[in-house]
C-alpha cells in the first residue's frame, strides 16, 4: 500500500520544518542565554542562580529551559509535555510562529495538511 498525498504530506512538511524550527528556536534560546547571568553547572549552584534572579529574568530562564527542550525534542531526545512519537510538537510551531514569515506560512501549511483543512 502506497500513502496517499495527505498521508506523504505531513511527513515532507515536517522533514521541511524540522531545521527552520530548531534554527527559529536555537537563536531565540542563545538571545535569552546572552542576556541572563551565566548558568551554573552543578544543581546547588543553579538553585542559587535561581533564586537570585529577579522576577523578569526568571521568566526568561523558564523560557530557556522550555526553548532547550524543544530543541532537544526535535533532535529525538523527547520534552517533557510532549509526545515522544511526535515529531513537530505544537509547542515548537507555536514558539517559532512569528519570527519569520515564511516559516510561519510553512507552518500553517502543516497545520492544515495535519488537520485536514
Amino acid at each position: 500500500m502506497t500513502p496517499t498525498t495527505m498521508e506523504a504530506a505531513p511527513d515532507a512538511l515536517v522533514a521541511a520544518l524540522r531545521r527552520p524550527v530548531w534554527n527559529t528556536l536555537a537563536a531565540r534560546a542563545e538571545d535569552i542565554r546572552r542576556s541572563l547571568p551565566p548558568r551554573p553547572g552543578t544543581a546547588a549552584e543553579r538553585f542559587a542562580w535561581l533564586r537570585s534572579l529577579d522576577p523578569e529574568q526568571a521568566r526568561r530562564a523558564a523560557l530557556l529551559d522550555h526553548l532547550d527542550a524543544l530543541c532537544g525534542h526535535l533532535d529525538g531526545h523527547p520534552a517533557p509535555g510532549c509526545a515522544a512519537d511526535d515529531p513537530m510538537p505544537d509547542a515548537a510551531l507555536e514558539e517559532a510562529e512569528g519570527f519569520n514569515r515564511q516559516l510561519t506560512a510553512l507552518i500553517a501549511a502543516y497545520r492544515a495538511v495535519r488537520q485536514g483543512t
